[in-house]
């Protein structure tokens, strides 16, 4: 299998370039030709590569490419999961070359060069490790599991439609496990399997004052300012110590044991590496708790967006009407999203002194995900790490959310193995996100043995 990587690496690369180029951002409906001509891209490489049965399946949002081969009703089946839409590429201004225009560069972190494009990590490049890996098993003849691919295109709006959806096509769905690349490893040689995933919920708030824009010299002082009043709002919503104040916000909290916590700590890390690459000078979080499980394990509330009044060239003396923010939380096991927003909102609206008006509109939520590291599945996806990589993968947790994990538990009964080729170094959801190409590689050598080990430990 490596040697017709090796033979088609050229291509397996052009390729993924020409998907990148399609900004399919889900978000903004000025792309919605650019998301389906995606969506298209997907349906066809699965017909090269060999997939039956593909379809391009409607939703009441965008469609979900669905493929499957099998090979063998009684082999193990995987359910392949990864998503075409990709996340804004604002502020254009901040990419040191255009989002979606993909070249390749060398740094100190990927010397055998990066592919700078939005979606490169995040998902497009990690989903076509494994339509290419599909492709290299199909032509070397060592396709030993039942495969079904299943690739959205609302992953980075909530995906919405995807609970109904596998509600309908439960039967067409069935499968022993489900394989995602949606996540990173500790380092390129530092293998790691995610075990563990954060919910999410998140919300958009509006505070209104006056009814118009006033001018701050004839009514400052006497009227609020809907940008401070907002401004004091957020601020009030963590204490001194970094713990959030929403009353009721821990009470489903799942707090981890010592034990857990000291296997975390055996992943390499380096603060002053961490600080040094962030270009910052200190950390900040909730008191007790050390980075890694700040940005995994624990709860947070951001503030993601906050705009009102003037922003132009040039002063604007005034007092704007309204200001707005959008708020994100991450979940942990045992909270549930629509629990955490009905608490938010009963609290920020609490919050509200009588001289303006909120209004808070909650966007999109998911629930937190733990996956089981005794399973067959999870034996298979370490062990194929361990062959590629030469040396045994850590299980980590990571901070990030993949609500539609948690739906494939609920709706399908299946689990889901996260074995991500990423770096959190990436830039995803930033300027400038990339993806190593050793990392491309790697992900199209190493899935192959995902599925030899699972049939075999399956027997």
């Amino acid at each position: 299998m490596k040697s017709y990587i090796e033979q088609h690496k050229d291509r397996f690369r052009n390729e993924l370039l020409e998907w990148l180029r399609m900004p399919s951002v889900s978000a903004d409906p000025a792309f919605k030709d650019d998301v389906l001509r995606a969506a298209a891209f997907a349906a066809d490489r699965l017909k090269d590569a060999g997939a039956d049965q593909v379809e391009i399946i409607a939703t009441p949002g965008y469609p979900v490419v669905y493929g499957e081969k099998i090979v063998d009703p009684k082999k193990p089946t995987v359910l392949v999961y990864g998503h075409y839409d990709v996340q804004p590429a604002d502020p254009y201004e901040l990419w040191d070359s255009p989002p979606f225009e993909p070249v390749i560069k060398k740094t100190e972190r990927h010397p055998d060069g990066a592919i700078y494009a939005r979606g490169a990590c995040d998902d497009k490049g990690q989903v076509y490790m494994h339509i290419k890996a599909f492709e290299v098993m199909m032509q070397t003849g060592n396709l030993d599991c039942n495969i079904k691919f299943m690739i959205e295109g609302e992953e980075e709006v909530g995906s919405s439609n995807l609970n109904p959806f596998l509600e309908k096509y439960r039967d067409k769905l069935k499968a022993d496990v489900v394989l995602v690349s949606d996540t990173s490893m500790v380092a390129n040689d530092c293998p790691s399997v995610t075990v563990g995933l954060r919910g999410l919920s998140y919300l958009e708030v509006e505070v209104t004052g006056a009814n118009r824009d006033l001018h701050s010299g004839v009514y400052g002082g006497a009227v609020a300012n809907p940008i401070n009043t907002l401004a004091m709002m957020i601020a009030s919503l963590k204490d001194a110590n970094n713990r959030i104040t929403i009353p009721g916000f821990y009470d489903a909290v799942r707090e981890f044991s010592a034990d857990e916590r000291a296997e975390m700590a055996k992943v390499p890390f380096s603060l002053d590496a961490y600080k040094s690459e962030l270009d910052i000078d200190d950390i900040e979080g909730e008191t007790g708790y050390t980075t890694l499980e700040r940005s995994s394990i624990r709860p947070t509330l951001d503030c993601n967006g906050i705009w009102g009044g003037y922003i132009g060239k040039g002063a604007k003396t005034v007092l704007p009407s309204k200001a707005y923010a959008k708020i994100s939380m991450r979940l942990v096991p045992n909270q549930q999203s629509d629990k955490i927003t009905e608490l938010f909102t009963k609290h920020f609206e609490h919050l509200a002194p009588k001289s303006v008006r909120v209004k808070v509109t909650p966007h999109h939520g998911g629930e937190a995900a733990l996956t089981p590291t005794d399973s067959i599945a999870y034996a298979a996806a370490s062990k194929a790490m361990e062959t590629t990589f030469g040396k045994k993968p850590i299980p980590t947790y990571e901070g990030g959310s993949i609500p539609i994990v948690a739906s494939f538990e609920r709706i399908l009964g299946l689990k889901t193995i996260l074995m991500g080729f990423g770096l959190n170094s990436d830039a995803l959801h930033s300027p400038n996100e990339h993806y190593g190409l050793f990392n491309y590689y790697k992900g199209i050598e190493t899935i192959p043995y995902f599925y030899k080990y699972l049939a075999e430990m399956s027997k």
